[in-house]
């Protein structure tokens, strides 16, 4: 066939100027007309070659978006966390909290811790009470108090003796009449001055509340500047008077000191008698 055919020209007007025609060519005939052969597979991949960059430019864009989207998410989700994940955290709290709750006490008794016990302290032993001094009787019919605590002593002295009430109004009668129930000491006797006393008379040895004399065998000057001592040897004395109970009150107490005026008792019977009322 003539080159300058145009049915051939047609056919060769694509073919590059470079390719020799060989048995590989990429046309083939067919009868009258060429049958055009399928572009090798390097001419394809040099074809494809811009769509293959711009499809991997596109994947590239498509990765970078969406690891910037993947971002952002985890950004904004660790910012600011959705609703969903507070109401986890917060059942997540209930659940833990539910647990310690339910946890039971160990079986195991704990031991007391010991306490130190208090080291005993020696306790001051108490200084024995005094006996309280007995309480001083109202002066009552005109006595001072001295006078009155000597007529108590012997109220006291005759209600020992089981001394009837009589007895009591007769031996301070006595006293009031032999001492003013003062004790005595003799300016005779300078011994009687070295006790207790209250006066001092000058009647013979005579000492004490009843003016008892020693010469005459009541007792030693000591014994009878003791008011108690005193009042005893009288109580005595009377005690022995027969049927002294039923005579006046001047002679029973004449019949114990034999003084010089028997009558001089019975001024004291009533003031003697309010002393001993208000002493017993």
């Amino acid at each position: 066939m003539h080159p300058d055919d145009p049915s051939a020209q047609k056919l060769t007007k694509g073919d590059p100027a470079t390719g020799p025609a060989d048995s590989a060519s990429t046309e083939r005939t067919s009868g009258r007309h060429r049958v055009s052969e399928p572009p090798r597979r390097g001419r394809t991949l040099l074809a494809s070659m811009p769509m293959r960059i711009a499809l991997a430019t596109g994947v590239s864009c498509c990765l970078g978006l969406a690891t910037y989207a993947g971002t952002r998410v985890e950004v904004t989700d660790r910012s600011e966390p959705s609703a969903e994940a507070v109401a986890e955290r917060a059942a997540l709290a209930d659940e833990r909290a539910s647990r310690s709750l339910e946890r039971t006490a160990p079986t195991t008794p704990v031991s007391p811790t010991p306490t130190a016990s208090p080291t005993p302290t020696a306790t001051p032993k108490k200084a024995p009470k005094k006996p309280a001094k007995p309480r001083r009787p109202r002066p009552v019919a005109g006595l001072t108090q001295a006078q009155m605590d000597n007529a108590k002593i012997i109220v006291d002295v005759g209600r020992k003796l089981d001394v009837p009430k009589q007895g009591l109004i007769i031996a301070v009668a006595t006293a009031m009449q032999e001492s003013n129930l003062y004790n005595y000491a003799s300016g005779v006797l300078p011994e009687s001055q070295n006790y207790p006393h209250q006066a001092i008379g000058w009647d013979h040895d005579s000492v004490g509340l009843f003016q008892q004399r020693p010469s005459s065998g009541w007792g030693t000057v000591r014994e009878l500047m003791r008011p108690a001592f005193a009042a005893e040897a009288f109580y005595l004395a009377l005690l022995k008077v027969p049927g002294w109970q039923d005579m006046a009150l001047t002679y029973a107490a004449q019949s114990v000191q034999i003084s010089g005026f028997p009558d001089a008792y019975a001024q004291h019977e009533q003031r003697a008698t309010t002393v001993v009322n208000a002493l017993t």
